[in-house]
């Protein structure tokens, strides 16, 4: 992978977490009435922002 398509890829994914991830309602409510680990999972499998993050972490390696 050239360097300018992993900066591509990186920028693509910091502006994913700034526009959706920070400040994330629904994650905020999982953390305080499931915990970190539950709300973390949620973002990770089950929420469609956390499926393209893992997307563009497997064509960064």
């Amino acid at each position: 992978m050239k360097n300018s398509d992993r900066r591509e890829l990186l920028s693509r994914v910091e502006n994913l977490i700034v526009e959706y991830c920070e400040g994330c309602f629904l994650h905020q409510q999982l953390k305080k009435e499931e915990g970190r680990r539950l709300a973390h999972r949620f973002c990770i499998s089950q929420c469609t922002v956390g499926e393209k993050l893992q997307e563009y972490g497997k064509k960064l390696i």
